[in-house]
C-alpha cells in the first residue's frame, strides 16, 4: 500500500484540487472586522475577493430522552482569487487554507502558500496550529488516458479495489463500490482515504464518464508550534507520495507520462 519509489511527476496528473489547510484556535478579530491589512499583504497575487455567512451544522446535546439541538453562529468565509482563478485563498476566524485546480508539484503548491500564510501569521499571531491537514483529490480518467477498454483492476491496486478487484465481477454491473479508510502513519500522521468508481462535475454538469476516484485526506493534530508548520506540511507531502504511488500499477503510471524523478 506504500510506496518505497522515488517521487515523480507526470504529465496527465488526475489531480483536480489539492487543498491545505491551517485550523488555530478561534480569532474573533477575524469575524468581527474585515481582514483590510491581510488583504493588502496578499493582492498582488490574489486579487479577487468575495466573502460568504457559512452556518455550521447544529450540535447535539443532553442525555437520552433529553436531548436538544443548538445552533453554531454563523462563520463568515473570506475569500481571495488569483487573476487566472486556479488558486484560492479561504479565511475564517478558525482556518485559513490555499487551495489549487491545476497542481504541477509540491515545489510551487508550497511557494504559493508562503506569502498568505506569513501575511497571517504576521498579522494575527496565532498561539499554534491545532490540525494541518494536506488533501489531494484525483480523478483518473480513462479515456483522457487512452485506456477506456482497461478495467479498473488492471489499473488500481487490490487493496482499493474490493470486489471491482474480483475477475468474475463485470465494472458496469456494480452499482456502488468504494472504500472509506482511516490510518495512522508514522510521524504523528493520519489519513482519510476515499476510492471508487464515482462521477464528477465541471461547470455545473456531471461528467459522464465514471472515473476511478482516489481521495487522501493527510493531517497532523495537536498543539503545532508555529514555527514546526512547515516542517508538519513537508511530512504530509511525503507520505501522500508513497500512498498515491502505492495505489496505482505500472500500467496506470506509464499512462500517465512520468516526467522525471527527483
Amino acid at each position: 500500500m506504500f510506496s518505497q519509489e522515488p517521487r515523480r511527476l507526470f504529465r496527465k496528473n488526475p489531480l483536480m484540487e489539492v487543498i491545505c489547510q491551517l485550523r488555530f484556535p478561534e480569532i474573533l478579530s477575524i469575524g468581527s472586522n474585515l481582514p483590510v491589512e491581510f488583504q493588502e499583504s496578499i493582492r498582488g497575487e490574489f486579487p479577487q475577493y468575495s466573502a460568504r455567512k457559512e452556518s455550521p451544522a447544529p450540535t447535539l446535546s443532553g442525555t437520552p430522552g433529553n436531548f436538544s439541538i443548538q445552533n453554531q453562529p454563523e462563520t463568515i468565509n473570506y475569500q481571495f482569487v488569483s487573476a487566472d482563478g486556479i488558486w484560492r485563498v479561504n479565511l475564517t476566524s478558525k482556518f485559513i487554507s490555499l487551495s489549487c485546480t491545476k497542481y504541477t508539484d509540491w515545489e510551487a503548491f508550497a511557494q504559493k502558500l508562503d506569502l498568505p500564510l506569513a501575511a497571517f501569521i504576521k498579522i494575527y499571531k496565532p498561539a499554534y496550529f491545532e490540525r494541518v491537514g494536506l488533501r489531494y483529490i484525483n480523478a483518473f480518467s480513462r479515456n483522457a488516458l487512452n485506456l477506456s477498454a482497461v478495467p479498473f483492476r488492471n489499473l488500481f491496486q487490490p487493496c482499493y479495489l474490493g470486489i471491482l478487484g474480483e475477475e468474475d465481477v463485470q465494472e458496469t454491473a456494480t452499482n456502488r463500490c468504494s472504500l472509506e479508510m482511516e490510518l495512522t502513519l508514522r510521524g504523528g500522521c493520519r489519513a482519510k482515504i476515499h476510492a471508487g468508481p464515482g462521477m464528477v462535475k465541471r461547470a455545473g454538469s456531471e461528467d459522464k464518464e465514471v472515473r476511478f476516484i482516489l481521495d487522501n485526506d493527510l493531517f497532523m493534530g495537536g498543539n503545532i508550534p508555529i514555527n514546526l508548520s512547515t516542517g508538519a506540511m513537508q511530512t504530509l507531502h511525503q507520505h501522500a507520495d508513497s500512498i498515491f504511488l502505492g495505489a496505482i500499477t505500472q500500467q496506470m503510471s506509464e499512462a500517465m507520462e512520468p516526467l522525471e524523478y527527483i
